[in-house]
């Protein structure tokens, strides 16, 4: 299983579905708009999204951190 940072939990909690290739659409249309960190952090937890697969996936727990 693969290990995502925070910040990658994060960011793909904005993008969560329950399908694995819709996360990945979604992310990669919003790519062009994203700047340069965004842009790599995107990037980077797509990579890790990408080696999963449909099962792998629908088991990841990814929540947005909490506001304290």
């Amino acid at each position: 299983m693969i290990k995502l940072t925070v910040e990658e939990e994060n960011f793909l909690s904005i993008y969560k579905t329950y399908s694995k290739r819709e996360l990945i659409e979604n992310v990669n249309a919003a790519l062009p708009f994203m700047d340069g960190e965004i842009q790599e952090l995107a990037v980077r937890a797509l990579r890790k999204i990408d080696a999963l697969t449909e099962a792998e996936y629908g088991s990841l727990a990814v929540f947005a951190a909490e506001d304290e």
